[in-house]
């Protein structure tokens, strides 16, 4: 009879045996991909090619890469290079170099004429016919360094041609003629050579030279030599797309990188110091070629080789038409020739450029125009931040004119053309802004959203949405235009493929270019009266017209949704406030104007409050009626000619109707933020009261009659009813500092036995009544003054009878466990004590050594560190003692 195991000794045989099966498989597979790689001849590691085009492809064994398949092993990584080899061979190349330097600088004119011919041209022909028959050998390292001997050589050889041969010649002529020959030379080496990687990048390097050394020599303008690093930029272009090596196209990339910035700054010199027109023509032109050059080169170039065509191509075109007028008009407007112009680019969406180059043209346009934004910067900083300088003078009389105002040395002749720009520009993104499918179905071209590895093409390849490759707009998911704002409901970053590049939505680049709008139209009106220098009165009233009309704009979209259709309104909003700031500073010139000023910002944002909906924008605007209403009551006390203390009750007046409105709103949520701000108020009128003690005890029992009138609503109870009984407290002892008493129990006793009893009575009702609550403030009323004045106090009866006091309420707390008494009695008894023998511990601490005191400090922490757990352990207890107490 066969033997049948229990199904779990079956369960546990069966994982045993698949595991052991598991572990053979991995040694199996270990050693068959070491025979596999063993057998394989090895691969010849492949160059690091030059593709421009792969920007932005995962490298291997990152996010994005092809993994590897299950069970493989990674292949064998190449050997090592031979170090010794390319360090011996480096050595000797250089000792000949040395040799070679030294032999025609020093033994030159020891040999004649045929010697010297004779030497030089054996070594140099010997060092140029050495690599080719390397090559042929497979040694292309020992190849490579005698090719850069042969090039020190032929170097070394134009120098000594020059210095026995041509001595009379000029050497800047000389250097142009010997360089395009070694180019020449080099080239044709490089070509022939094809497996050296020298040669050619040296003869492109060579090739950098003779254009611009030759205009040099022969006293070429400024002009003339743009046109030379031009021509030779273009040169560079070439070898870049159609040269042959990777080495030679990135330096060939590089030179001319070099020699177009070069050409760039000679003609943009030029255009901007013209004395007319026709003297900035020139140097367009030279700048339109260079354009035209960056455009040809974008049109065949990789995706970020032709954007940055784009971008230098539109920067190019801008210098060269905005030179042109700006060279007629004076230097304040010249600004706005460069900024006509660079708004003119914008026409490259309709025009048949490369995808990539035509964005890259339009990044130039933007480019400009924010640099012509920036220019008026310092203008509106100017304006807005140059009233704070009325603070230190206030009321002092109206000023002349705007500028005297704002107080600015700005040179306000160069900025005349700030506003106009700051208009247009409004306009413009205004214009865009009511009219916002046009521009962007005209764009859609432009800015579609990209299918994943479109971006990895050349421009003009099929799909990457072109004109001239006739590709569509590569649609979104959904199949909606990008400016759509994608499917329904969906955020702008959340649409397309992990690969698409993310764009913000239609609604969120209209919502931009109206809160832009919004921004810059108000900027350019205070910039207008400054730069028209108006007189100060229209100024005021104009900053004043100015917040209302932000504030209309901010109401009537305050509504909007949490889209890109939001932005215009919280951005008048935002702005609003900044410019009330700013008018209620320009207003402080003139005792008229700042009640007109602050009675119109309060009025204002007092019915935007109304009007609003529910929401941040109304909290917002009560509370800038607030602080409105706040400091015109700080200017009727400065009316009155009263001292700050005396004006402090004053300023009551608005916290006072703060805690009227907010129970009248109760809980809306417009009132907490308005009685926040109204107590924001009170803090003012209590720090003007500091100064006198009579006046902060008023104040401060009016702030707690406040707190009380507060604490009637339930809501605001928990809060309100201590800060109130605070209050009280507070102004009381303060009136009796202020008052110079020196028996402040006189007066606390009689509060504090009628307290204590009701809290006593209150805690035979409700045993679980917090004790801070029933006995507290009875206590704190006596104990608390007695405390400070017994520590200036030179006798010893108070402390001693304080000390007595208080050791009885500790241990009535100790024996009843209530928290309150415990606590407030033993923190009041060990500050008596620690008063009284303060003296003692002084003239202690003065007779012992100095280094007792540290050494006793570090002998505790010692005793402290080695009882930690247990110290912890007895604080956690009191901690749970006292949390059980009431």
């Amino acid at each position: 009879m066969e033997h049948v195991p229990p199904p779990a000794e079956e369960l546990a045989r069966l994982d045993r045996e698949l595991a052991e099966l598991d572990a053979r498989r991995a040694q199996l597979l270990t050693r068959r991909a070491w025979l596999l790689a063993a057998l394989r001849p090895p691969a010849p590691t492949a160059a690091s090619g030059w593709n421009p085009s792969a920007w932005g492809a995962p490298a291997p064994g990152r996010p994005g890469a092809p993994a590897q398949p299950w069970g493989s092993v990674p292949p064998k990584q190449p050997p090592a290079p031979r170090s010794a080899q390319n360090v011996l061979l480096t050595l000797g190349g250089l000792l000949l170099t040395v040799a070679a330097v030294a032999f025609t600088l020093v033994s030159w004119g020891s040999m004649g004429i045929g010697g010297r011919s004779a030497v030089l041209a054996l070594v140099t022909v010997g060092a140029l016919a050495a690599p080719a028959v390397l090559l042929r050998r497979g040694l292309t390292a020992t190849a490579e360094a005698l090719t850069a001997l042969a090039l020190v050589l032929t170097l070394l050889d134009a120098y000594a041609v020059h210095a026995v041969a041509a001595a009379d010649t000029d050497g800047l002529g000389f250097t142009a003629v010997a360089a395009a020959a070694l180019a020449a030379l080099w080239t044709a080496y490089g070509l022939a050579l094809g497996k050296l990687r020298l040669p050619l990048p040296a003869a492109v390097v060579l090739a950098q030279w003779p254009l611009l050394f030759g205009a040099w020599a022969a006293g070429a303008p400024a002009l003339v030599v743009g046109w030379a690093l031009l021509a030779t930029a273009v040169l560079d272009g070439a070898i870049a797309l159609w040269g042959k090596g990777t080495g030679a196209r990135i330096t060939a990339c590089v030179g001319g990188s070099v020699m177009a910035f070069s050409a760039l700054m000679v003609g943009l010199t030029l255009s901007v110091t013209a004395s007319g027109p026709l003297g900035a023509l020139a140097p367009g032109v030279l700048l339109l070629t260079a354009a035209a050059a960056a455009l040809a080169g974008a049109w065949r170039a990789p995706r970020g080789f032709a954007r940055s065509g784009g971008v230098v191509a539109g920067l190019a075109v801008v210098a060269a038409v905005g030179g042109v007028p700006a060279a007629a008009v004076p230097e304040g407007w010249r600004v706005l020739a460069y900024l006509l112009a660079g708004l003119a680019l914008t026409a490259a969406v309709r025009t048949r450029l490369p995808r990539n180059a035509a964005i890259g043209v339009l990044v130039a346009s933007a480019a400009v125009v924010a640099g012509a934004l920036v220019g008026a910067l310092p203008g509106l900083a100017a304006v807005l931040l140059g009233p704070v300088t009325l603070l230190s003078d206030v009321w002092a009389g109206p000023p002349e004119g705007f500028r005297s105002a704002v107080g600015s040395t700005l040179p306000w002749s160069e900025l005349a053309a700030a506003p106009v720009v700051l208009a247009l520009v409004a306009g413009l993104l205004g214009a865009a802004y009511r009219w916002w499918p046009s521009p962007a179905r005209i764009a859609a071209p432009l800015i579609a959203r990209e299918e994943p590895g479109s971006g990895a093409g050349p421009a003009g390849a099929p799909g990457t949405g072109t004109p001239e490759a006739g590709g569509a707009a590569a649609p979104g998911a959904s199949g909606a235009p990008w400016y759509a704002g994608g499917r329904a409901g969906a955020p702008w970053y959340g649409g397309g493929a992990p690969a698409a590049r993310r764009r913000p939505s239609g609604a969120a680049l209209r919502g931009a270019a109206g809160a832009g709008a919004a921004v810059l139209g108000w900027g350019a009106l205070l910039l207008a009266g400054a730069v028209l220098d108006v007189p100060y009165a229209v100024a005021v009233a104009g900053e004043t017209l100015l917040v209302a009309g932000l504030l209309a704009l901010a109401v009537r979209g305050a509504g909007a949704g949490r889209d890109g259709s939001a932005a215009v309104p919280v951005t008048a909003l935002v702005v609003a406030l900044a410019a009330a700031v700013s008018t209620g500073l320009l207003s402080l010139a003139s005792e008229g104007a700042s009640y007109a000023v602050f009675g119109a910002l309060t009025a204002l944002f007092a019915g935007a409050a109304v009007r609003a909906g529910a929401g941040v924008p109304r909290a917002v605007f009560a509370v800038a009626a607030t602080v409105g209403g706040t400091v015109l009551s700080g200017f009727a006390g400065r009316s009155l000619e009263l001292a700050p203390h005396e004006a402090s009750p004053l300023v009551l007046l608005v916290p006072a109707l703060t805690v009227l409105f907010g129970a009248r709103l109760r809980r809306n949520p417009v009132a907490l933020p308005v009685e926040l701000t109204g107590a924001l108020g009170a803090l003012v009128a209590v720090a003007l009261a500091v100064p006198e003690a009579p006046s902060l005890a008023v104040v401060l029992a009016l702030c707690g009659v406040l707190a009380a009138g507060a604490a009637v609503r339930p809501e605001r109870r928990p809060v309100a009813g201590y800060l109130a009984a605070a209050l009280f407290v507070m102004a009381t002892w303060v009136r009796l500092a202020a008052s110079e008493v020196s028996f402040p129990e006189a007066y606390t006793l009689p509060v504090t036995v009628p307290a204590l009893v009701v809290g006593f009575l209150r805690r035979r009702k409700d045993p679980e009544a917090s004790t801070w609550t029933a006995y507290g403030p009875g206590l704190a009323a006596t104990l608390l003054p007695s405390l400070a004045v017994a520590w200036t106090d030179p006798d010893w009866q108070r402390p001693l009878l304080l000390g007595v006091a208080a050791l009885v309420i500790t241990l009535l707390g100790a024996r009843y466990r209530l928290q309150a008494l415990l606590l407030l009695g033993g923190a009041v008894l060990a500050l008596d004590g620690l008063h009284e023998l303060a003296p003692y511990v002084v003239q202690v601490a003065g007779a012992l050594p100095r280094w007792l005191p540290p050494a006793l400090a570090g002998l505790l922490l010692l005793v402290v560190g080695a009882t930690y757990e247990q110290r912890l352990r007895d604080a956690r207890r009191l901690k749970d003692a006292l949390g059980r107490m009431r």
